[in-house]
């Protein structure tokens, strides 16, 4: 019979002992139970097989009266109450017994915003301390005067030298708003920077221009690296897409992996979102902070340098694939420091760079780019392109007045994973000048990089500041810096787009070890894109375009699994290539740089 299940005896007793329909002298007769469907009220009803002539028995609980509702009387006011009422929703947790411990970041903490202060205004502490012992060897100059080695003519000196840094960063926020939900209605945000350095070289001169003040140097500052405000002007969808503004020293970076302007700085930002997040803007104007020679920190007791920058970005997400994000981005550098004569706190010349015939210059210049970031399918991309247009009013080799700017930039770094693996592929090519002298300067330079790319500061030519010996006041690349832009430095110099550029091929591995433990190595071969440039400023022909092997490896622990305590150890070595070579008339060929860097973060 349809929607009937026949059971054999032994179920039927173990049924009927369950159900209390058959008697156990009736268990071995066989029975038919029909399932009611589900929300009927009724769990299981029986149908028995009778023995002609019996009659069915009946179910007691068919005979019970029915209940009546209103026969239950209300409940009366005063009895107790089962809640207790609290000042808001935040501190629903302490009616559980839940206390707060200040020093626990990851539990209720009013310090990092888990519940206001008053009203619905919150604060959020962030402390800092990021340490770093760093022994090192890159080409050091000498003035012979001052060696230690009086009976040599060699220019070059000892290659060692160590530095220690210690920063203590500490954030402070105070923000109005439910911020769970929606962008908050005002950010005030006040972040300074507490820094101790200390260098030790093997030469004099080097760490400071006045020799008697010997091989090492130590020196401290605070810096102001944030303090802006943000003010939510409006929502413009039920999804919290929104426009806000920000004024005030703040972090700003114009592309994924930093390779044009990332930096915090003084300026106006307006940005927002539309269409449930997928597109994303900002508008922005900044005057560069002066930095602090020693530190690289914001030095807001120098008046602000005569160099701004004006920018415009749009991010749309999901473009021209789901997981994929692209940008574009357009970036005005208005540079106004032509008459400057800058020192640096080490009474080197910073601005105009000592380079060429010295004089100071102004220039226009934008940047126009696209990036790229994101995934298709398993394959991960970032990418990132850029040509640099406009006029530099005083071409510091050639002589010439009014040269036009013509460059451009142009990386890629496509991985794949393989469970717990990643390899990585890296490719740039920044332009080069091939002819000084003309009217037209195609070295590609940027604004302020970081690049976190083919390495980052792992890399043996990111991580160290080489200077050019010989070829004036100036460094072949900077310090966490990839392009060969034959600056002062890249803090306190102006952009130079009569240099050599740099073609970079690469690979990389990322281990995730454990959950803990990521071991990155990374080999890239790096070369000049020209050497016309540096031929003319060494006054040497023939330079060869190869700069070496770049080869270098990490090890990242979290203990805690979480970035509270992140111990980085790294070593690095560049194998010198001919042209590195030639530049340094050394037969070393090999050149190291070692990291050990201790991030607590609260």
């Amino acid at each position: 019979m349809p929607g009937q299940v026949k059971y054999l005896a032994a179920v039927g007793l173990l049924a009927a002992s369950t159900l209390g329909a058959p008697t156990p002298a009736e268990a071995g007769k066989e029975q038919m139970f029909e399932y009611a469907p589900p929300g009927s009220g009724v769990l299981v009803g029986q149908t028995e097989r009778r023995i002609p002539g019996k009659q069915p028995r009946r179910d007691p609980a068919l005979d019970l009266p029915p209940i009546d509702p209103s026969a239950v009387p209300p409940p009366q006011p005063n009895l107790p109450r089962e809640s207790l009422p609290v000042p808001d929703r935040w501190r629903l947790i302490e009616s559980l017994g839940v206390t707060e411990r200040w020093w626990d970041p990851y539990n209720q903490n009013t310090l990092k915003g888990d519940k206001p202060i008053f009203d619905d205004w919150f604060v959020n502490v962030l402390l800092i301390s990021d340490t770093i012992v760093e022994p090192r060897a890159f080409p050091i100059p000498f003035v012979p005067n001052t060696t230690q080695k009086p009976d040599s003519n060699d220019p070059f000196g000892e290659i060692n030298s160590l530095v220690f840094n210690q920063n203590i960063i500490a954030s402070l926020s105070i923000i109005k708003g439910d911020t769970a939900y929606k962008p908050p209605d005002y950010e005030f945000r006040l972040t300074p920077v507490f820094n101790y350095n200390y260098v030790e070289v093997e030469e004099r001169g080097v760490l400071r221009a006045d020799p008697r003040k010997g091989r090492t140097r130590a020196d401290n500052f605070i810096g102001l690296q944030e303090a802006f405000v943000d003010y939510h002007i409006r929502n413009v969808s039920d999804r919290y897409d929104f426009d806000s503004i920000r004024v005030g020293i703040q972090p700003i970076q114009a592309d994924f992996r930093g390779f044009l302007f990332q930096d915090q700085q003084l300026g106006v930002r307006l940005f927002g979102t539309r269409n449930n997040n997928i597109y994303q803007y900002n508008l922005a104007w900044f005057r560069r902070l002066e930095k602090d020679t020693n530190s690289g920190l914001n030095d807001v007791t120098e008046l602000p340098r005569d160099d701004d920058v004006f920018m415009a970005n749009l991010y749309w997400q999901d473009f021209p694939a789901l997981g994929f994000v692209s940008q574009v981005t357009a970036v005005y550098n208005r540079n106004r420091e032509g008459s400057d004569f800058f020192y640096d706190k080490n009474d080197f010349l910073a601005r105009p760079a000592s380079f060429g015939d010295e004089r100071g210059h102004d220039y226009d210049v934008v940047y126009l780019g696209y990036n790229g970031d994101g995934h298709f399918g398993r394959f991960n991309l970032t990418t990132s392109a850029y040509v640099a247009l406009g006029q530099d009013q005083h071409n510091q080799l050639s002589g010439e007045d009014n040269s036009d700017i013509r460059a451009f930039f142009v990386a890629a770094e496509p991985s794949v994973d393989f469970s717990w693996v990643r390899l990585r592929g890296s490719f740039l090519y920044a332009s080069g000048d091939d002819d000084p002298f003309d009217d037209t300067e195609e070295g590609f330079d940027a604004i302020f990089e970081n690049p976190q790319f083919a390495g980052a500061d792992t890399s043996y030519w990111i991580r160290q500041a080489v200077p050019l010996i010989g070829g004036g006041g100036v460094i072949l690349s900077g310090r966490n810096a990839l392009l060969p832009s034959l600056r002062s430095s890249k803090e306190q110099g102006q952009s130079n787009f009569n240099n050599p550029g740099l073609l970079l091929l690469g690979m990389g591995a990322d281990f995730d070890i454990t959950p803990e433990i990521r071991l990155s190595t990374n080999a890239n071969h790096l070369s000049f894109a020209t050497t016309e440039t540096l031929e003319v400023v060494r006054n040497q022909g023939g330079i060869s375009r190869d700069i070496g092997w770049d080869l270098s490896a990490a090890l990242i622990w979290r203990p805690m699994f979480t970035q509270n305590v992140v111990l980085r150890a790294s070593g690095a070595m560049l194998y010198a290539g001919d042209g590195f070579q030639e530049l340094y008339d050394t037969d070393d060929r090999f050149f190291y740089s070692v990291l050990l860097n201790l991030i607590l973060t609260y």
